[in-house]
């Protein structure tokens, strides 16, 4: 993993990380073959192998895997506000900012830290969905445009919805065990370039090296 930074519009792909110039990065770090797509804000977040994010995506203190695929007006793990003060107002907590103290009260940011969200390998994630605090996402998991997750999602299934609610496995549970059995997200790259095109065969792709 590397630290990211703003590296001007998006070039051609490679082992760097490539940045758009108007997303906003914040102590995060991203691995090879990343692209961070416009007006992105990214805070304390690490982003795994391969993985792409497109317009307008938010992901606040967050785990993502490699080869996931985040479309545009995603946000990952909004940020809460303290519902048991007397104000919500985040004068409380960024009171610094408001002259009411000289430091801020690191206690809510440090609740917001302990409470990451996790997503696997492989995973899609449609546009306009939400990925509520917490939440861990599994591997070559589906989930649907507009979609509020307040719950686990279990390995490659397909949800929906307000809150989003499982919908379909992708493949049958012995398909699956397979596949996450193999873990080919974790192949180097020079082995995924001699296999790349057996990808495209789940039936011959699994009888080779399930």
């Amino acid at each position: 993993m590397k630290p990211i930074h703003q590296t001007g519009s998006r070039p051609a792909l490679s082992s760097e990380p490539s940045i758009h110039k108007s997303s906003h990065i914040l102590n995060s770090f991203a691995g090879e073959w990343t692209s961070i797509g416009p007006n992105n804000k990214l805070i304390e977040s690490r982003i795994g192998d391969y993985t792409y994010t497109m317009d307008d995506v938010t992901i606040n203190y967050a785990e993502v895997g490699k080869f996931t695929s985040i479309a545009s007006h995603v946000c990952i793990n909004p940020v809460d506000h303290p519902m048991d003060r007397v104000t919500q107002h985040h004068m409380t907590y960024r009171r610094a900012s408001y002259g009411f103290a000289e430091t801020n009260d690191e206690d809510i940011f440090n609740w917001r830290r302990n409470n990451r969200v996790t997503i696997g390998h492989d995973v899609w994630i449609g546009h306009g969905a939400i990925i509520m605090k917490g939440v861990h996402v599994g591997t070559g998991a589906v989930i649907g445009s507009g979609a509020i997750v307040t719950k686990d999602i279990e390995p490659y299934t397909v949800v929906v919805g307000v809150p989003a609610k499982p919908i379909k496995k992708r493949f049958s549970q012995d398909v699956i065990d397979s596949l996450l059995k193999i873990a080919w997200w974790e192949w180097p790259r020079d082995l995924l370039e001699e296999r790349f095109y057996e990808l495209n065969d789940i039936a011959g792709f699994i009888k080779k090296y399930g």
